[in-house]
């Protein structure tokens, strides 16, 4: 942390002077994620020492979160860095050597939940057989064609028709449907396989999605959301250790863990504003009605209305060998019974369906023989709700029908998630939902309270100039910022959900959090610089 009197660019800077001769503004930031933790540490650099960080559980990390079993490091939460071109997380990580173990492997440039990009994907049936790898490979063109489609709406401004209901989902699961059944090569066997692996793409795309289901996903919003390029990669010593880098340098006193926030008051009409609060968004959705006094701007509850937030978990589960074959990297499971289904809901009992497959952990050298399961969703929430035991047997079972060998043990030992039904949570990140768009995230990200020149200039929030959101002059007879009768900025929105491009990402939080940093920074300096 940089002292008052050597922060900024020179002692006259008019931010550096503010914070030396008028006080210290006090800021709040509600959350130890990876948002509000880059959002403190943006603070302290420009020498803001009146930041106090409120984090509700007993940890810092948010959904981060890595746990150490033995020799191996396992990801409840965030788990690949997604891209590097760019990356602020993988520069970082980079940087700091955290990659230097990552194996050739481990450096995905296909499905982002595939552990190693070595080997091949086994799709089984709940018959127990295997699907042949010719027909795996002609259905994922096929699907990749139509996913490429999804992305036009967006892009090329492509109008949505009725019948797609502007559901990703549904728009991809006719339109898949409609080109199988008009192939004239394939037998009806063949058809049949192919329509019941449609079901199977979706869940894997649901839980990369963290929604229910990619019906509720906007098709016309679905394409706005940027991929960063390059490689997908793991941090072998586990994800928490960006966290730990960001906290670096942040005061020990300054991260209160602990400390759940019931309400944030604050107060359009106060004389002397309160100083400014950083809220990353987490259980913002469900307790949005409770949390603040007064009540949000209608335009901001619609947002959170419109947009959505679901659960996805892991189960880890551990073996003492292996039963899967060394070119294996991941167990696909494909209901047969699915092939004319047009929901991705099960009711309460059958919760395991969504399941959508085990991924092999590689390499085993590191992990042992681990699979990790993907669910989501409303059944994500009942899975939650299991014992241990109960979800390891049902696995198990799932596992011998599947390979078709009843011989599989139960394993040694079962890990899981579960983001949905922690409070301090209440689900694993965000996506578009039908009837929302990249517009809602602005909304959403808008400072609180609004002003004339706030609303009339809420353009993309990663593009905005933070100096844009409060008005730019004080009245003559009120050089004091804290007189001022046009007020600053009291509270401002962070986290993943709050960033158009990139929002469910690492990369996303952290770069909202130092955008809402930036606010701020640029709002003292100009706010002081009146005041001279």
């Amino acid at each position: 942390m940089q002292s008052c009197e050597s922060s900024g660019d020179s002692a006259d800077d008019p931010l550096s002077r503010g914070l030396r001769r008028r006080g210290q503004p006090r800021v709040v930031v509600i959350g130890a994620g990876l948002a509000g933790l880059a959002a403190t540490k943006a603070l302290l650099e420009q020498g803001f020492t009146d930041v106090t960080v409120l984090e509700a559980s007993s940890r810092i990390g948010g959904r981060v979160q890595s746990v150490k079993l033995g020799h191996a490091t396992f990801e409840l939460g965030a788990t690949w860095i997604h891209g590097s071109h760019g990356n602020p997380i993988y520069h970082l990580a980079e940087a700091n050597g955290l990659l230097e173990e990552t194996t050739d492997g481990e450096r995905s440039v296909g499905r982002i939940s595939l552990y190693s990009k070595n080997g091949v994907a086994c799709y089984l049936t709940n018959r127990g057989r295997r699907i042949p790898k010719d027909v795996v490979e002609e259905f994922s063109d096929l699907y990749n064609e139509v996913y490429n489609l999804t992305q036009e709406f967006f892009r090329r401004g492509k109008p949505v028709n009725a019948e797609s209901q502007n559901s990703v989902g549904v728009f991809t699961r006719e339109e898949v449907r409609n080109r199988i059944r008009d192939d004239p090569d394939d037998p009806e066997a063949t058809k049949r396989l192919k329509l019941a692996m449609i079901q199977q793409y979706l869940k894997v795309e649901s839980c990369e999605s963290s929604s229910h289901s990619m019906d509720e996903v906007s098709l016309s919003a679905f394409g706005e959301w940027t991929e960063i390029p390059g490689a997908h990669h793991i941090i072998p010593s586990g994800f928490m250790r960006v966290v730990e880098l960001l906290a670096e340098g942040i005061p020990a006193h300054v991260i209160q863990l602990g400390k759940p926030v019931r309400c944030i008051h604050w107060d359009q009409a106060s004389a002397r504003p309160r100083g400014p609060e950083i809220e990353p968004r987490g259980v913002l959705k469900r307790q949005y009605t409770s949390f603040f006094r007064p009540g949000l701007p209608a335009e901001k509850v619609a947002a959170i209305h419109r947009l959505g937030i679901g659960t996805t978990d892991k189960i880890f589960l551990e073996f003492e060998e292996p039963f899967w074959g060394p070119e294996c990297n991941s167990l696909q499971f494909v209901w047969e019974d699915e092939a004319e289904s047009r929901t991705l809901t099960y009711p309460p009992e059958l919760w395991y369906r969504k399941i959508c497959g085990f991924d092999v952990l590689y390499p085993p050298e590191r992990y042992g023989h681990v699979l990790s399961g993907w669910i989501c969703g409303e059944e994500a929430l009942v899975m939650e709700r299991c014992d241990d035991e109960a979800v390891a047997e049902i696995c198990t079972e799932m596992l011998r029908q599947f390979t078709g060998n009843p011989n599989i043990p139960k394993p040694r030992r079962i890990l899981r998630s579960a983001w949905g039904s922690n409070p301090h949570f209440r689900g694993s990140y965000s996506y578009t939902q039908v009837g929302s768009s990249g517009a809602d995230v602005e909304k959403l990200a808008k400072p609180l309270p609004y002003t004339e020149s706030s609303k009339a200039a809420h353009g993309s929030s990663s593009k905005q100039q933070p100096g844009h959101l409060f008005s730019s002059k004080c009245p003559e007879q009120s050089r004091d910022p804290n007189r001022c009768s046009i007020k600053p900025m009291q509270v401002l929105f962070s986290g993943e959900a709050t960033h158009r491009k990139y929002y469910s990402t690492t990369h996303g939080a952290l770069l909202s959090g130092q955008r809402e940093a930036a606010r701020l920074i640029e709002m003292y300096r100009d706010l002081f610089q009146q005041g001279t």
